[in-house]
């Protein structure tokens, strides 16, 4: 219990901004963490959670910090790819130790691949791309000795592949000797690791508090580079104006997710500096097809309206004041790939057209939101816009984890949904937006939409060695779903994120599980 007076008082004198300056050694960063709905790295699968994973867990290889498209080595010394044998034979770091002091072994990574599948939580489908499931994941892994370890899949998927997916947080290694002492029933430590962290990553957890605050303390025993920080508090600020003032007067060090309205009134003030990151995040509008209480969501005519009543330039420019920029399909410009043309924009009476040859009056649905920018701002602006060609939009804004609950038990009717991409290949976001596993574990899947024809060109791609052909068709799946979806792609972010100016070394990437803290000073 005592472990946790300390982070606790200091979070009060942080709340009410006691503070004159944050504490040597201590980073606080102040962001809305009421999206998170486990710190398990078998089942985070939203922004704030998978933002942290990487100061907790390691995996066997990880996108490089400074050329994502290049993996290299962490929890792995080396391994030996055989592709017609659908291999890779990995052999461990020497001397590698948990949080606890416990060793690294290949017990480790054969526990943390098989727990993660035959939980089958909402990332599971990363996984699932290589053919593991609950039913063969036990044949899949092999154990040579204690370091070494044997990887096979069935997917017709290169190794190139396979190492991108092997990169992504749900493939963390955890301890397992700490996660086996605290299983329950038959749920592999979950209910455990929702709270705790047993992970080799720069920190570990001291105490997770839902709704309030994240605390990490330095792992000096991680393998690689070891933080140059203490301790981090991740506190919980949901009002982006809180955030303002709170890094404006010092009392935080960093704050994410700032209004544009907050962001450009600290970009000339002193004391503060405003960093502008290439973002893979895409906000998207999509309609649950699979809603048979309201069939207009699954009329191909109302998705093809429903491109031409979101008012592109208003959302990014005017509203979103350039956090964002309008890009219309499912691979983010920065992904080899990326189809950049942006064939829509705001065209009402091009809408009402359309609604009126298929027939469709009285159209109306809900839209559930997360009740925080960018998504209320896009789904007021979306309410606005939508009314002009007719059609009612009733907003059902709530908290983060709220939304994604409602969106994972298909209870929704259309939704504001945030994506980026689990690993630094074009088939991360193919696998979610163009194939339905029918295990409502993709994008596509949670919203009932059956493709048959989109699953092979996904399979087919994936399984291309050749790298223009294989762009090429990814190209064609761009444009089939720009054609006709149940997805309308609004826009990319351009992530601002705002520092105190004496905040040094702090590193974040395209996607969104590349944030490092591990070599801040201050």
């Amino acid at each position: 219990m005592r472990a946790k007076l300390l982070p606790l008082a200091m979070l009060a004198l942080f709340s009410t901004g006691a503070m004159a300056a944050t504490p040597p050694g201590i980073l606080i960063v102040a962001q809305s963490l009421d999206d998170i709905v486990s710190l398990d790295p078998a089942e985070s699968n939203e922004l704030s959670s998978i933002q942290t994973i990487p100061s907790l867990y390691q995996r066997l290889v990880q996108a490089d910090r400074d050329n994502p498209a290049q993996v290299r080595p962490v929890l792995a010394q080396s391994w030996r790819q055989d592709a017609a044998a659908k291999t890779l034979t990995v052999t461990l770091l020497p001397h590698a130790v948990f949080s606890s002091g416990n060793p690294l072994s290949a017990d480790d990574v054969v526990f943390s691949f098989t727990r993660a599948v035959k939980m089958n939580k909402s990332p599971a489908f990363i996984l699932n791309v290589l053919g593991w499931d609950p039913e063969n994941i036990d044949a899949q892994l092999k154990k040579i000795d204690d370091h070494t370890v044997q990887l096979h899949w069935t997917a017709d998927v290169s190794p190139a592949v396979a190492l991108n997916i092997l990169s992504t947080p749900i493939a963390s290694i955890v301890d397992s000797r700490a996660v086996k002492a605290n299983i329950s029933g038959n749920d592999y430590g979950n209910a455990w690791l929702k709270m705790h962290s047993a992970g080799s990553g720069p920190f570990k957890m001291r105490v997770y508090q839902p709704h309030q605050a994240i605390v990490l303390d330095a792992n000096a025993g991680s393998p690689g580079d070891k933080p140059l920080l203490n301790s981090v508090i991740i506190k919980n600020v949901p009002d982006p104006g809180a955030r303002r003032l709170l890094i404006q007067q010092g009392d935080a060090d960093i704050a994410r997710e700032l209004g544009p309205d907050q962001t450009t009134s600290l970009k000339n003030q002193p004391g503060v500096k405003v960093l502008e990151i290439p973002s893979a995040e895409q906000n998207y509008l999509v309609f649950n097809t699979g809603n048979a209480a309201n069939p207009l969501l699954n009329n191909p005519a109302f998705w093809e309206a429903a491109r031409y009543l979101v008012d592109y330039k208003g959302i990014t420019q005017d509203l979103l004041k350039g956090q964002y920029f309008i890009h219309q399909s499912f691979l983010p410009v920065g992904l080899p790939g990326a189809l950049e043309s942006n064939p829509f924009t705001f065209d009402p009476a091009k809408a009402k057209a359309i609604l009126d040859k298929a027939g469709i009056t009285n159209a109306s649905l809900t839209l559930d939101v997360e009740n925080k920018p960018p998504f209320i701002t896009i789904a007021e602006s979306l309410q606005a816009s939508f009314a002009q060609g007719g059609v009612k939009l009733e907003l059902l804004p709530a908290a983060g984890s709220q939304v994604y609950a409602r969106v994972r038990a298909r209870q929704h009717q259309a939704a504001i949904r945030l994506w980026i991409p689990d690993y630094f290949d074009a088939h991360s976001n193919a696998s979610a937006f163009a194939y339905n596993n029918g295990k409502d574990s993709t994008v596509a899947g949670l919203n009932g939409w059956q493709i048959p024809a989109l699953n092979q060109q996904t399979l087919a791609a994936v399984a291309e060695p050749d790298p223009a052909k294989r762009t090429a068709l990814y190209t064609a799946m761009q444009q089939e779903l720009q054609r006709s979806s149940p997805y309308v792609f609004i826009d990319q972010a351009k992530t601002q994120v705002v520092l105190r100016d004496n905040v040094k070394g702090y590193q974040q990437g395209l996607n969104a599980d590349m944030v490092f803290y591990d070599r801040i000073t201050k």
